[in-house]
């Protein structure tokens, strides 16, 4: 029977006319001798089952060890929270009105300085990384000390479950839903359950509305309602990684403890100086020492580490990166081994999952942000805004650009851009993070300036600088070659 469900069927007519069965196997789907351990662990479960509670809890604990300890998980769990969050979102409002945009654009900036919104957010990301998830909470906070109270909380995810048993098939650990698979409500313990013997002990929780719940989390399987952990697949290379490291460092260490080993070449029962097995003998450097007789000096030849060490550890921080969408030289912050080219190209893959996670983070966090604070703010600056202008408010969100490796060709690259129509002032200062508006505004107040100050405003245009750069270019791009080619001689 189990081969008849692994296989599929069909019939076809044969030159005969008669009917023919032919049946097709996916290797995969065979159970061998060979592969049966391998795929022991392989089930049917959900995805909210394969995620249980107990399971996430697992996997939050070895994450956060991990990056605890690890300096490769705790630099690339920052590496992504700087690299997504930067120094924070700006906001830039698109409506018809300047003077409200402006006022409004101020007084966000003002609040999220306030509040601490790119360090929340920020902490935010690296909770993604190592736990899977993170929760914010919108509440009112009095003692905050701006015009706008409404103020962020995060919430780490172990707080976030339901401590009584639960039968009820709307809901997961957690989380509410109500008949559309929309979340209705959360249960939110009110002290962390690794707080203390007393916060462990505690089932008390509290029920919070999902209009004032920010639930950030990627969900890799459809029906998926909660997070894990997304060095998760990383995680027993991370310990590998560690373990073999920590083994080569000791042998070296060991070798190097023994700063002299004494043998002897008697044969059994022949004439040599008695001596006590593992004595210890202590030297004075710049001194001559005579060994007892029959006995010769030697050094114990260092195995470790090895010449192929530097290879295997990049080829384990390499798998570690795949999962994260991070190249070799991001998670190891080195890269001695590229060229020019290389290492643009690499990037592209980095910054276009960089650019998909702040695209999400606009969407789940950052416009439940500010819809919560549009409707406090209309209110506190007499902005008179109907439910249709709040729920329409025109809006972008800018985020920190990435700098060019060349600035000169950049430059080149953005006039030529400008020049033929391809690009807009807009799209280009998007890339660097900056608001046209402002910049544009800001540097028509910089060249009045300079025309009353009698300087000059004339415009360098890229010269044959460029050229000697590309000559350096290729240059650069030939040496790991002629490294390879010396290596092979």
């Amino acid at each position: 029977m189990g081969f008849w469900r692994r296989t599929k069927r069909a019939k076809v007519k044969a030159d005969g006319g008669r009917m023919m069965v032919v049946r097709a196997k996916f290797d995969a789907a065979q159970t061998t001798p060979d592969n049966r351990r391998h795929w022991a662990n392989a089930d049917f479960l959900s995805a909210d089952a394969a995620a249980s509670a107990d399971v996430r809890q697992t996997l939050r604990n070895r994450a956060r060890y991990e990056v605890a300890n690890n300096s490769y998980a705790k630099g690339i769990v920052l590496t992504l929270a700087n690299d997504t969050i930067g120094t924070g979102p700006r906001l830039q409002l698109l409506t018809d009105n300047p003077p409200v945009n402006a006022l409004l654009e101020d007084a966000f900036d003002s609040w999220s300085r306030a509040v601490r919104l790119a360090e929340k957010l920020h902490t935010a990301r690296m909770a993604r990384a190592q736990d899977g998830e993170s929760f914010m909470v919108l509440f009112d906070n009095r003692g905050l000390g701006h015009d706008i109270t409404l103020d962020v909380r995060l919430i780490e995810a172990d707080q976030v479950t339901t401590p009584t048993l639960s039968f009820d098939p709307d809901a997961v650990d957690g989380i509410a839903f109500d008949p559309f698979g929309n979340p209705k409500a959360y249960h939110v313990l009110k002290r962390h359950p690794g707080g203390g013997a007393m916060a462990g002990a505690s089932q008390e929780y509290s029920t919070i509305k999902a209009e004032s719940v920010i639930h950030w989390f990627r969900a890799d399987r459809p029906g998926q309602h909660r997070g894990i952990p997304e060095i998760t697949p990383a995680l027993p290379l991370f310990a590998l990684l560690r373990r073999y490291t920590l083994a080569v460092i000791g042998a070296a260490e060991s070798a190097a403890n023994l700063a002299v080993l004494m043998k002897t070449n008697a044969p059994a029962g022949g004439e040599a100086a008695e001596v006590e097995p593992m004595m210890e003998m202590e030297f004075a450097p710049n001194m001559a020492v005579f060994t007892p007789e029959g006995w010769e000096p030697s050094q114990i030849k260092a195995e470790q580490p090895g010449t192929t060490y530097d290879m295997g550890k990049r080829e384990i921080l390499n798998e570690i990166g795949r999962c994260l969408n991070l190249p070799y030289n991001i998670v190891a912050c080195n890269s001695s081994g590229y060229n020019y080219s290389s290492g643009r190209l690499d990037h592209q893959t980095y910054y276009k999952a960089i650019r998909v996670d702040q695209a999400r983070c606009e969407q789940v966090v950052l416009d439940r942000i500010f819809a919560a604070w549009l409707a406090e703010a209309a209110l506190v600056y007499g902005v008179r805004l109907d439910a249709a202008d709040l729920a329409d408010m025109g809006h972008t969100w800018f985020w920190d650009g990435h700098e060019h490796v060349d600035p000169a060709k950049e430059a080149t690259a953005q006039a030529t851009r400008l020049g033929n129509h391809t690009t807009t002032l807009a799209a280009e200062y998007a890339r660097q993070g900056k608001d046209w508006e402002v910049e544009i505004r800001q540097r028509a107040a910089e060249v009045s300036l300079m025309k009353e100050l009698g300087l000059s405003t004339a415009q360098t245009a890229p010269g044959s600088d460029t050229e000697n750069r590309d000559d350096d270019e290729e240059q650069e791009n030939a040496r790991p070659k002629l490294k390879e080619n010396s290596r092979a001689a």
